[in-house]
């Protein structure tokens, strides 16, 4: 299994390099633009929200292949987008936002907005389990993770941007490529037999 998540890890850096580069482009147009935080709040809301559904749908999916146990499928599907893609979106952004010296207000969505995150996560959860079968593109996950992680700094972090913005590049990078990997493929593998795991071939594209 450490060789699976070494192996993955490898696979999706690139890309995922690239992803944090867009948003790097995109933070850049934010600064330039003069956007203030609490208009980006929204925004932030509506990409970790997506995030958690794309999340929830390939845990469970890739957990009901294996395995039949319902309770254990929405147990692991709810952990695996919402607990690691609060890591992804929200305190790995955070802990990076105050290494890199922003001032960041810490904002736990699934708590704060229970009402809407964790609904989310269950139906995405409800897709995963009714269509094993589905792939979702690594990109997509990539993407949403990373413009997530970036609304989070800008929306809930305070800083001179532009000059920092290599050292915001590495934040994007770590914030996304450990926590995806694990979400969609380590975090569910964990829990079927070793022999399906060495089966299961980039189960999202």
């Amino acid at each position: 299994m450490f060789r699976r998540i070494l192996g993955e890890l490898k696979t999706h850096a690139p890309f995922t390099l690239l992803g944090a580069v867009s948003g790097i482009v995109l933070m850049t147009a934010i600064v330039l633009a003069k956007v203030r935080p609490r208009a980006l709040e929204p925004v932030f809301e509506a990409s970790h929200s997506a995030h958690v559904v794309l999340s929830a749908i390939v845990t469970a999916a890739m957990y009901r292949r294996y395995r039949k146990n319902v309770l254990a499928c929405i147990l692991i599907g709810y952990l695996g987008s919402v607990g690691i893609g609060t890591l992804s979106d929200i305190v790995f952004p955070y802990l990076g936002g105050l290494m890199v010296g922003a001032h960041m207000h810490f904002h736990l969505a699934f708590v704060e907005h229970w009402w809407l995150i964790n609904p989310l996560a269950l139906l995405g959860v409800a897709v995963g389990m009714c269509r094993p079968a589905t792939k979702v593109p690594h990109s997509g996950h990539v993407l949403l993770s990373t413009w997530a992680s970036l609304f989070y700094l800008t929306a809930h972090g305070e800083a001179a941007w532009l000059p920092i913005l290599p050292l915001v590049l590495v934040v994007l990078f770590v914030a996304v490529w450990v926590p995806c990997c694990v979400s969609d493929i380590v975090f569910p593998l964990l829990f079927v037999r070793e022999e399906a795991a060495g089966h299961e071939h980039h189960a999202h594209g």
